[in-house]
C-alpha cells in the first residue's frame, strides 16, 4: 500500500506529488492529457490583478512558498524553470497613471509596485504614457516542468498514463484500491476534468477557455512583460506570447477564429512592428465563482481529497494550496475557510438529497 494515489498531473497534482516526495510519502500517479491549460499557460507568477491594480488573494504567502518550491525542483530535476523578468502594466491615460498612485496607498499593495513611472524606449510599442512596474515576478516554464516532471515520474515507475476509471475505484474504510494500487488516500487534481468527478461535481467549477497566441516578432526587441488589453510575454528567440481570451461559454480545448481574432485587434492597437503568429493553443482554466481555490475532502468519503481551482494563477497558487491540503491530512491542521470546499457543503447536500 502507498500514501497516495494522486488523479492529474498539471500544476496541481505536481504541487502535491512534490511536496509529498519533500516529505518522504509514497504515492502513485494515474493521469492522461485530456487537460491542457497548464500547457498552455503563460507561467507568470504575478501578485498584482493589473486591470484593477488589486493585490490577488493572499499573494505574499503564496509567493513566499512559490518561489523557494521552484527553486527545488530546479535543482531536482537539473533544468531551469524560474525566469527573473520585470512585469509592466502599460497606461492608456494620464487618469491610469493616477490610478496607479492610488494603488500603491492600499494595504500591502506597495510592496508590489514600484513608485517611478517607467518612459517607453521601444519604438515598436506604442506607450506614450509609460509603464507602471510591478516587483518579484517572472515566469515559469510550464510546458518544460509538466515534461520534466512526467518523465521523472515514468523513471520511477510510478506513473499510470490512462484516464481514470471510476468504475475501478474501490473505496474501503482504511484505504481504496484501484486497478491493483492499494493507497491510503486518494486526491483528485483534475483541473477542469473535476466536472465528470461523481465525487465532486457538485462544487462549481465554472471552466473559462483561454486562447494563446506565439508571434514571432524579430523587430520589437522587448524583455519585459507587457500587460495592456493582451500580455506580451518574451519568450526568446523573437517569440513572444500573446494572450489572453476568456470564454466561460466554450468548454473545449480547441482554438478559434475568433478568438485569434481578438487577441491580433487588441495587439495592434499597441504593436508597431511586423509579427507573424506561429503558434495557436487553447485551455480550460479551473475557474471557481468566488476565485478560491478548491481544497479539501469529501463530505461523505473522508479519505477522499481534491485539489483544484487554481483559475489562470496556478503557478502561485498550486504549491500553496498543496500544502495546505497536506496539512491538513497529515497534520490535522484546519484548512482555510476561503479555499476548503466545505464552503460548498450546502451544494453537495442538495445534490444528494
Amino acid at each position: 500500500m502507498v500514501d497516495y494515489l494522486v488523479v492529474g498531473l498539471g500544476l496541481a497534482g505536481i504541487s502535491f506529488c512534490e511536496t509529498l516526495e519533500q516529505n518522504s510519502k509514497s504515492f502513485k500517479v494515474v493521469a492522461d492529457n485530456s487537460q491542457t491549460s497548464s500547457v498552455v499557460a503563460g507561467g507568470l507568477y504575478n501578485p498584482v490583478i493589473l486591470k484593477r491594480f488589486t493585490l490577488a488573494w493572499n499573494a505574499k504567502e503564496q509567493l513566499d512558498l512559490a518561489l523557494p518550491f521552484y527553486k527545488r525542483l530546479e535543482e531536482k530535476l537539473q533544468i531551469q524553470l524560474d525566469y527573473k523578468i520585470p512585469v509592466v502594466r502599460r497606461f492608456a491615460s494620464v487618469e491610469e497613471q493616477n490610478m496607479w498612485f492610488e494603488a500603491l496607498d492600499k494595504p500591502n499593495l506597495h510592496y508590489f509596485l514600484s513608485q517611478k513611472i517607467l518612459q517607453n524606449n521601444n519604438i515598436n510599442i506604442d506607450a506614450p504614457f509609460g509603464y507602471g512596474e510591478v516587483l518579484d515576478t517572472g515566469r515559469i516554464d510550464t510546458r518544460k516542468l509538466l515534461s520534466t516532471y512526467k518523465n521523472y515520474l515514468i523513471d520511477k515507475g510510478i506513473l499510470q498514463e490512462e484516464t481514470f476509471d471510476f468504475s475501478a475505484l474501490e473505496i474501503k474504510e482504511n484505504g481504496i484500491c484501484y486497478k491493483g494500487i492499494a493507497a491510503t488516500n486518494i486526491i483528485f487534481a483534475t483541473g477542469f476534468g473535476l466536472k465528470n468527478n461523481p465525487f465532486f461535481n457538485y462544487l462549481p467549477l465554472n471552466g473559462t477557455k483561454g486562447e494563446l497566441l506565439t508571434i514571432k516578432a524579430p523587430d520589437l526587441n522587448e524583455d519585459k512583460v507587457v500587460k495592456s488589453s493582451v500580455f506580451i510575454i518574451p519568450m526568446g528567440n523573437h517569440l513572444y506570447r500573446v494572450g489572453a481570451t476568456y470564454n466561460r461559454d466554450d468548454k473545449t480545448n480547441t482554438v478559434s477564429v475568433k478568438a485569434k481574432e481578438e487577441l491580433l485587434t487588441k495587439l495592434d492597437t499597441f504593436l508597431k512592428c511586423n509579427y507573424e503568429v506561429v503558434d495557436h493553443k487553447a485551455g480550460v482554466r479551473p475557474t471557481v465563482a468566488d476565485r478560491k481555490p478548491l481544497v479539501g475532502e469529501h463530505p461523505k468519503h473522508k479519505n477522499v481529497y481534491v485539489l483544484n481551482g487554481f483559475g489562470s494563477r496556478g503557478v502561485m497558487a498550486g504549491p500553496y494550496a498543496a500544502q495546505q491540503l497536506y496539512n491538513f491530512i497529515e497534520n490535522k491542521e484546519p484548512l482555510r475557510s476561503e479555499i476548503d470546499c466545505k464552503r460548498f457543503i450546502k451544494r453537495y447536500l442538495k445534490s444528494v438529497s
